[in-house]
């Protein structure tokens, strides 16, 4: 049985983690953290993750990127403790504190926990590779109206990865309406919609001479993002440190 201390319990995130790990077998929720208390959960929820004294294994994360120093201390003070970061919106230096924090602790980051969108992250890399520089990408990702981060975390892992397979200088345009000029190949465009209950939705169009191939993900409810991380959490626990991302649950 893995057991899980859960960091923002009561966001629309983890309240589905909380509901999925209610209904398995494997693993168990032992506390939360969060500012503000949730509904009964069954599981003692405080306002810190330095107050929780609950033995554990692992730690999930949907919080707040403001809380990544608090969990990346208390990861330091217990050996031995993995955590799956499920939060999106770091900072360059965030994502270098998470890196060296990965020599002495099992951490699993991705922007994205669903299995599918990853899988779509691999074959958007593999599509890159084979059609070369002479293809034109462009990413749009669309998500709910109360969505803070734009572009998406899932639209810059999918840019990123498409970038190392690249053999020329690969750069970001988020905001064409500022420039008049034409698109140049180096370029992946990334194009943000924010509006209504939108789960998440990510297309990748290699646009070619006379020809267009495009890769889409479709999320249709929150849960798969819970059971990704849960399963994540299952993966890492009792791994060696070291920094994991999805691909290896793929």
């Amino acid at each position: 049985m893995i057991r899980i201390i859960l960091c923002g319990c009561s966001g629309k995130m983890g309240q589905v983690v909380g509901q999925t790990v209610a209904g398995r077998e494997d693993c168990e929720i032992v506390a939360g953290v969060d500012l503000h208390a949730p509904d009964p959960t069954g599981y003692p929820v405080y306002r810190t993750l330095g107050e929780v004294r609950e033995p554990a294994d692992v730690v999930i994360d949907f919080s707040h990127p403001s809380a990544l120093q608090d969990i990346l201390a208390y990861l330091q003070e217990r050996p031995g403790l993995a955590a799956v970061l499920c939060t999106t919106g770091y900072s360059h230096e965030q994502v270098e504190a998470i890196h060296r924090a990965a020599q002495a602790s099992p951490i699993l980051y991705s922007r994205n926990m669903s299995l599918g969108v990853n899988l779509l992250v691999s074959l958007a890399q593999k599509a890159a590779s084979v059609l070369g520089d002479g293809f034109d990408i462009e990413i749009l990702e669309m998500h709910h109206n109360q969505k803070l981060d734009a572009p998406s975390g899932t639209a810059l892992m999918i840019a990123d990865a498409i970038s190392q397979v690249r053999t020329d200088d690969t750069k970001y345009v988020y905001d064409r309406h500022s420039q008049r000029k034409k698109r140049e190949p180096a370029e992946i465009g990334i194009h943000s919609v924010r509006g209504g209950t939108i789960v998440g939705e990510h297309q990748v169009i290699f646009a070619g001479h006379h020809e267009t191939i495009t890769l889409s993900h479709s999320a249709q409810s929150k849960e798969l993002f819970a059971v990704g991380a849960v399963n994540a959490a299952l993966f890492v626990s009792g791994k060696a440190p070291g920094l994991y991302d999805m691909s290896a649950l793929i």
